[in-house]
């Protein structure tokens, strides 16, 4: 979503890291002739981590927290404002940019992007994000501010539209989130796993933003778990370009705020390959960069691989669920580089 250039700090900081993986990739023992061997991977949350958690935004409504409330907790410092008077969106549409009144686009966007029957201060809380994303977004430059997609917020028009989003739309008309006086980027997705992103961690190269910082996340459910397991030769193949002689695994370097991987390295025989978490997400076709990884050879148990990140793994993988995720330290928890 935010394709920028890896500055020259940070790419010190991976020069030194590849240097020592180097050594690590050296010490990895060699398969055994005939042997299989399974890339396990255990994670948590759905989507890149930053701003507003739809399912943490359920799991807030549920205990009682009011729209403005559960804002608040994802969106720091922000405050509610108002919008223009009489705006419009330009919405791409297939291959046609339709302008849309504000209140019209976000009734057509909170009905695609929430379940109907969600608590009321759930969908208003939608609402209010959809209405300030849908203001702050300018996906299309001058010609369009949101596609109508996931690369922006579904809008799926009037054909979509219920009772009850429409309330929680009319409930909250006009109203967006601020910082500072000013509209404010109102990120969101489908699950944190238990612990939000800072958008710097969240979007590699995008500028820190100070309503845009990871905080716990107490009432994600169950569901915000899961787990993947790919052959070697799978992942190999999805890796395709990164591996260098025979694929070996993958080490992850360096975590943000919460888990969610930062930098990480395609081990192989011929030596490492440095990538960043969101590309390592898209080619294993992983639901977050939230993710630890195990090798199981043959029908053996699961072992967990080096992680230098300083956040610990699920003490087994073949048989536990992902961590529950603890109070992260001043510093991120991440062992290098904490973010600021």
């Amino acid at each position: 979503m935010h394709p920028h250039a890896i500055g020259p700090p940070l790419r010190r900081v991976l020069q030194l890291a590849l240097g020592a993986l180097l050594c690590l990739a050296a010490a990895v023992p060699a398969l055994a002739a005939g042997a299989s061997r399974t890339l396990v991977i255990s994670g948590a949350g759905d989507g890149h981590g930053v701003g507003m958690s739809q399912d943490g935004a359920y799991g807030y409504a549920q205990h009682g927290y009011s729209d403005a409330q559960i804002l608040a907790h994802y969106y720091t410092g922000t405050a509610i404002g108002r919008a223009p008077a009489n705006a419009t969106v330009k919405v791409l549409v297939g291959s046609t940019v339709q302008r849309i009144p504000l209140e019209r686009y976000v009734r057509g966007v909170v009905s695609a992007e929430m379940p109907a029957e969600w608590p009321l201060a759930a969908l208003e809380a939608q609402a209010i994000a959809s209405r300030t994303y849908a203001l702050t977004s300018h996906a299309g430059g001058s010609r369009f501010d949101v596609y109508a997609d996931t690369r922006s917020q579904v809008y799926l028009g009037k054909a979509a539209e219920t009772a009850r989003t429409n309330s929680a739309v009319s409930d909250t008309a006009g109203q967006i989130v601020t910082y500072a006086g000013k509209p404010a980027v109102t990120y969101f997705y489908a699950s944190s796993g238990g612990i939000t992103e800072s958008v710097q961690n969240g979007f590699p190269g995008a500028e820190a933003q100070p309503w845009l910082v990871g905080v716990p996340d107490s009432y994600e459910t169950s569901s915000s778990g899961w787990r993947l397991s790919l052959s070697f030769a799978t992942a190999a193949s999805r890796l395709k370009g990164l591996v260098k002689g025979s694929f070996q695994g993958v080490e992850v370097l360096r975590r943000g705020y919460s888990p969610r991987i930062l930098t990480a390295a395609v081990l192989g025989s011929g030596g490492p390959t440095l990538l960043s978490g969101p590309e390592l997400e898209a080619r294993l076709g992983l639901r977050s960069t939230w993710a630890y990884f195990a090798a199981r050879t043959g029908t053996g148990p699961a072992q967990a691989l080096p992680d230098r990140s300083g956040w610990k793994a699920p003490p087994d993988f073949s048989t536990a669920p992902p961590p529950a995720p603890a109070a992260p330290s001043e510093d991120g928890g991440t062992g290098v580089d904490s973010p600021s």
